[in-house]
């Protein structure tokens, strides 16, 4: 190792003598040929930092990356109201297509009307429409869906109409049971019967009718009624045997918290 070191020492003191008894000419084309045999590595050093600054001057601030995320976000809130405001509209025209077709196919004379008022106090007793005598409505006149029914015209002013719904307790309707010939009649319960509001009881049926789930339950049309036959009201949803007789628990067809448009049975076609 120390033979190695006494070797590039006196190499080192070998190429000083020389450079330093070579001629101004010699020594500018030593240097010369330096600088050419360098120059590759030079010039492709420049082209790295030339590329890096370029890189560098296309790179974003943070302040700009954050401005285009507030942007982006805005857009895509925007986008979103859009979409959501495009169903909402999708599915208003379905249902009142599928309401323009009940009409049509309808062996009643139906008026449209439009719920405008709810009663928070009777969430399930009344509504309000925007029809009155000066529409042609009358009281005690069927209120109802494509879907069922809904309840009966009771106060009717010029252009507006109390609507006492089914599942009010004091709305009585004649009703029977699909598949069989048990008839009753059906009002609706009390929040505290029921629990929930808004289901129906059929009452004075026979004890040994047992009736199962699901069953559909119409009006049964009686004479002088208010409501004309086979008008949907609901399904059964539970059967109970009472000392006397049997009742039905019926889940309405109908909505009525969601209920925006009705018709009203203005006679027969």
């Amino acid at each position: 190792m120390k033979k190695l070191n006494i070797a590039l020492l006196l190499a080192v003191v070998a190429l000083a003598v020389y450079l330093s008894v070579l001629s101004p000419t010699a020594m500018q084309s030593l240097q010369a040929g330096f600088l050419s045999f360098l120059a590759p590595f030079l010039r492709t050093g420049t082209a790295v930092q030339e590329q890096i600054g370029s890189m560098g001057k296309g790179l974003k601030t943070l302040d700009e990356v954050e401005a285009d995320n507030r942007k982006l976000t805005e857009v895509n809130r925007v986008l979103l109201t859009t979409n959501n405001l495009l169903r909402e509209i999708e599915a208003e025209n379905n249902r009142l297509r599928l309401a323009l077709e009940y009409r049509e196919r309808s062996v009643f004379r139906l008026m449209a009307a439009r719920v405008i008022a709810r009663d928070a106090s009777t969430w399930w007793n009344t509504v309000k429409i925007n029809r009155g005598f000066e529409d042609g409505v009358e009281t005690d006149q069927p209120v109802l869906t494509d879907v069922g029914l809904v309840g009966k015209t009771t106060t009717v002013s010029k252009n507006e109409s109390i609507v006492v719904l089914v599942t009010d307790e004091t709305c009585r309707v004649a009703a029977k049971v699909e598949g069989t010939r048990e008839q009753g009649i059906l009002s609706g319960m009390r929040v505290q019967d029921s629990g929930s509001g808004g289901e129906l009881q059929l009452n004075f049926l026979t004890k040994n009718a047992a009736l199962e789930p699901g069953q559909k339950v119409y009006t049964a049309g009686i004479s002088n009624g208010v409501f004309p036959s086979g008008i949907l009201i609901g399904k059964v949803k539970e059967f109970r045997t009472r000392p006397l007789d049997g009742q039905a628990i019926v889940e309405p067809a109908v909505d009525i918290s969601q209920t925006e448009d009705v018709f009203v049975v203005v006679g027969a076609k």
